[in-house]
């Protein structure tokens, strides 16, 4: 039963296929939101007042993390595990912070609170935990999602706009401005699109660093060849032998600047499709294009080591 003061939020999570990198410099960028995503819940609690009790729970419904703030200086009491689990609470801390800055009615004094979310994804996947919290904690404290990323995490803020999308879409970042529409990229061929995790978190500050060491000249300068890809990719009439040179270049136009092997030289050197990096090269998620059936694609990943593989159409959210 749903206590009348009860609040529920869902945030998407996101993949990037276009603009990785380019993206924080203007590129346009195709970004899709994914079924799997986060969801919060907020609920009176029992408790004495000033108090936010807080679980986190895994895709699996086991409990991650668990902290307890006081709300008048909203300062974290406790929280359970190592030190890892101390570092969430406090990033959690200067979240609800910023969003109490931004809102001074958020989270009032003499009120007790019972907060929890739940991830549809492994937290290691890089589907955007960190991004849809950003988004849900942005929702319920009614404060402008993309100032809350940038006081907190910071980024380019595609994840934040896939986080509420319907479908895919075309975000940039312009002069200080984010701004994107639907996009309408509906490949026709989706059913030889596979999504394979490569068992690795990737750091963002940490990927970013081979980009922002290439002078600037040098990374505006394929800016508009990639926003050209990512149109063509968007329009369903580039056919499926088409799709996979547009993935090669840009690979190819991304290898030029931060100078680091592709995922398919690293991994799968003998496979029969292409291979492109979602984000950060090195770690997450990459595309796989197959056009061979889906049980031999599938025994062709789990022979490398890789269980973890979706289609499109499991995977992506579609308008």
């Amino acid at each position: 039963m749903v206590h009348p003061q009860e609040k529920k939020y869902t945030a998407n999570g996101k993949l990037l296929l276009t603009a990785e990198y380019f993206v924080t410099d203007g590129a346009i960028a195709l970004a899709l939101p994914t079924k799997l995503g986060q969801h919060l819940t907020i609920s009176p609690s029992s408790e004495d007042g000033n108090l936010l009790q807080w679980v986190s729970y895994h895709k699996d419904q086991v409990t991650w993390f668990e902290a307890s703030f006081d709300l008048t200086e909203l300062s974290c009491k406790s929280s359970n595990g190592d030190d890892d689990h101390k570092q969430v609470a406090e990033t959690l801390t200067d979240i609800l912070l910023v969003a109490r800055k931004m809102n001074p009615d958020f989270l009032p004094v003499n009120t007790s609170l019972a907060v929890e979310t739940h991830l549809d994804f492994d937290r290691n996947w890089g589907l955007g935990s960190s991004s849809t919290l950003i988004d849900l904690i942005s929702q319920w404290a009614n404060v402008d999602p993309f100032r809350l990323l940038m006081e907190t995490f910071g980024g380019s803020g595609y994840d934040i706009a896939a986080a509420r999308a319907t479908g895919p879409i075309l975000f940039q970042k312009f002069n200080g401005k984010n701004r994107w529409d639907d996009s309408p990229f509906n490949p026709h061929y989706k059913d030889k699109l596979y999504f394979v995790y490569l068992g690795k978190k990737q750091n963002t500050k940490e990927a970013m660093v081979h980009y922002i060491v290439t002078p600037e000249d040098e990374r505006i300068e394929p800016i508009g060849r990639i926003n050209q890809i990512t149109h063509d990719m968007a329009r369903d009439p580039v056919d499926f032998s088409g799709f996979n040179s547009l993935l090669e270049e840009h690979e190819l136009l991304v290898q030029m600047i931060i100078k680091q092997p592709r995922a398919k030289e690293l991994y799968f050197d003998d496979f029969w499709g292409e291979v492109k990096s979602l984000g950060g090269w090195g770690g997450d998620f990459v595309l796989a294009t197959s056009d061979k059936s889906n049980d031999e694609t599938l025994a062709y990943f789990k022979s490398k080591g890789h269980d973890v593989v979706f289609t499109y159409g499991d995977l992506i959210l579609e308008n």
